[in-house]
């Protein structure tokens, strides 16, 4: 009877490490809507694990180009200012995409791809995306939308070992996030998608036809950004 007990207590223990895991988050979120708090990513965690470590500076949300701002936002998600953490109109295209046997394209928000960079794993799985959906909801209910723009950009990867936009501005041109120019600005939002193999700093001419054409939506993008500039 003494190993079925145990084997009863380990099953509990499991659960209840599994239990934490999951509510951790939630307890997180209100805390990271503190200014002072400068949060790191899974990756950033996963680097200093490995003893490789990571360039990271925290700048404010007001210390950032509007320029970079708006390219990432309108390169990223579009709609980011009127949903409220998912933008379900284009999750629903994903899921007929899905059930009709075509290929899907990407639907996360902003408030996704960083509770994804906060507490989650990269790889593409059914489970991640149901951690994350409630996760986003959550945050966006939390956090102001500047905060959670704030977070995304400093906890973002722009190469190996670049974390944050102020350290991806110093390793791609040179400068500062403040005093990124339009052209600066979209390539690194076009990099966002895959930066190890996206350089910003050594753009190809599709990388460049692409970042062209997110420059022009950017500097059209009045409508689309009033949660962030008034």
């Amino acid at each position: 009877m003494a190993a079925p007990r145990r084997s009863k207590r380990l099953v509990r223990e499991l659960l209840r490490i599994v239990l934490a895991f999951l509510l951790l988050p939630y307890v997180l979120i209100p805390f990271y809507r503190l200014d002072f708090i400068h949060p790191v990513s899974t990756l950033m965690l996963a680097d200093l694990a490995i003893f490789q470590g990571y360039d990271r500076q925290w700048v404010g949300f007001d210390e950032i180009s509007p320029h970079l701002v708006r390219a990432v936002m309108m390169s990223e998600d579009g709609q980011f200012c009127s949903h409220m953490g998912v933008d379900w109109e284009q999750m629903k295209g994903v899921v007929d995409d899905a059930l009709a046997g075509e290929a899907t394209r990407g639907a996360s928000t902003i408030p996704m791809q960083t509770v994804k960079n906060l507490f989650l794993w990269n790889s593409r799985s059914l489970i991640r995306k149901g951690l994350e959906l409630p996760l986003a909801i959550f945050a966006d209910a939390i956090w102001s939308k500047k905060r959670t723009m704030e977070i995304y950009l400093n906890i973002a990867e722009w190469g190996p070992g670049v974390y944050g936009i102020e350290a991806a501005a110093r390793y791609h041109f040179k400068t500062s996030a403040a005093k990124l120019t339009p052209s600066q600005a979209a390539l690194l939002a076009v990099s966002l998608p895959n930066p190890i193999e996206r350089v910003a700093g050594k753009p190809g001419k599709g990388m460049k036809r692409l970042a062209a054409l997110v420059d022009r939506r950017a500097k059209r993008s009045g409508a689309y950004i009033t949660c962030l500039y008034e």
